[in-house]
């Protein structure tokens, strides 16, 4: 029988590692996550499976290693994330707050990248990043992006990820119209959503409000502290996220409608995030249980039906909307519904693409090992769109499809229904 018992000393006390321990002794090392996880799979190395990083992290609460091993930063820094493993463990290990924890214990010996500290820094200053953000869709506009999509390496990746958030062609305006006797809903505009899938954040408005869902505006709300907290910086995202916590109160809106799924899962863990926090915890905790993805409202209405729209579609379910929310059917129930639309099934749509926030930026090599056999699922399904609801995701993979000249564009199951909507406007 694996030994579950608690370590007998802690070599980091008073650390977020420490504190993450309960957690780390439910693993029983049984195996189920290792056919689950991306970078074990794309590099057959144990100590880049779920079980070989928890045997790190045990290994460095009981003092057996130093978390100034280069090691050990190495195949924490490999890991994407995606939680995959969470969903296939029999014991209920919570592994995506062990990395968090993990993360930020590492981060006091040895701090992220300049590139990590340079992209957090921006992201938790909007005033910086709004002008940075719509620079790139000035440039996006002139198509220049798709040109130079081309060039090899990282740079020719970035521009084929801004490539891919272009808007899809209209359909045409149409206004959106309801009863809202389902309840007010106030939406995370977000920071990559606003920035560059405006488009969506729209669609997303619109779909909403002809389900007959009230909108309400939450004004000071600003980046939901994802990336912050992925990175191990538990302070920076606890920052950003008290200042969501206080304006969506102030919204007093029935619902918070997130159509970023890692974003979505972020707010539903911020009375995680707060739970040692007595001035925070009960707020926190309150919030997050108000927090729904688009597709789960949506999925409650109907929703209700638009005109019809002839085409192929296959669906990727990004990680954090399946495995860390644990919502597969709620997307799907949207698709459904569009008349004309044909839903082919994706293998392995459960599978992460390797985007998992920054890092695609951090990690490219090993991200593009991920994304590859993504790729070529997709290409096999014969599929117009691939519909995804993450922002990265549908940069991530539309970048690879663009640059592997697969004849597929990448489209958020909203924008899809939306313009189904816009079908059947008069």
């Amino acid at each position: 029988m694996t030994d579950t018992a608690a370590p007998p000393t802690c070599a980091l006390p008073n650390t977020p590692l420490a504190a993450a321990v309960p957690g780390i002794m439910t693993c029983v090392h049984c195996g189920f996550c290792l056919q689950a996880c991306p970078t074990y799979l794309a590099l057959g190395d144990e100590n880049d499976s779920p079980r070989g990083r928890i045997l790190l992290m045990r290994a460095l609460v009981e003092g057996e290693l130093s978390p100034d091993d280069p090691d050990v930063q190495t195949h924490i820094d490999r890991c994407l994330g995606c939680r995959g493993c969470e969903t296939a463990c029999p014991s209920g290990v919570p592994y995506g707050q062990l990395l968090e924890a993990t993360r930020a214990t590492l981060n006091t010996h040895h701090p992220p990248s300049t590139t990590a500290r340079l992209i957090l820094w921006l992201f938790a200053r909007p005033a910086l990043l709004a002008p940075l953000l719509a620079a790139a869709r000035a440039l996006r506009a002139t198509r220049l992006p798709r040109l130079l999509a081309r060039l090899p390496g990282r740079i020719g990746f970035a521009f084929a990820m801004l490539a891919a958030s272009e808007p899809p062609r209209a359909r045409g305006a149409y206004t959106a119209r309801g009863s809202g006797a389902r309840g007010t809903v106030a939406t995370l505009r977000g920071c990559v959503m606003e920035g560059l899938f405006t488009h969506t954040n729209r669609a997303t408005e619109r779909t909403l409000i002809a389900n007959d869902y009230a909108l309400v505006d939450a004004p000071r709300q600003g980046c939901c502290g994802a990336l912050h907290a992925h990175a191990g910086d538990l302070e920076g995202a606890r920052a950003l996220a008290r200042r969501n916590i206080a304006a969506f109160e102030a919204s007093g809106a029935t619902y918070i409608a997130v159509n970023a799924s890692g974003c979505g899962a972020m707010m539903k863990e911020y009375g995680h995030l707060f739970a040692d926090d007595p001035d925070w915890a009960a707020r926190a905790a309150a919030l997050a249980a108000r927090v729904r993805d688009v597709s789960e409202l949506l999925a409650a209405a109907g929703p209700r039906s638009g005109g019809p729209l002839p085409m192929r579609v296959t669906y990727d379910a990004p990680c954090h909307i399946v495995h860390a929310q644990r919502i597969t059917r709620a997307p799907l129930a949207v698709l459904e519904q569009i008349p004309g639309l044909s839903l082919v099934p994706l293998p392995d749509a459960e599978q992460c693409c390797g985007s998992a926030g920054i890092y695609n930026l951090l990690q490219p090599a090993l991200a593009q090992r991920v994304l590859a056999p993504k790729l070529e699922h997709i290409a096999r399904t014969g599929a117009e769109v691939v519909a995804t609801g993450n922002p990265g995701c549908l940069m991530h993979i539309g970048a690879g499809l663009l640059r592997a000249r697969i004849p597929v564009r990448g489209m958020h199951p909203l924008e899809l229904l939306d313009a189904s909507y816009a079908e059947r406007a008069p």
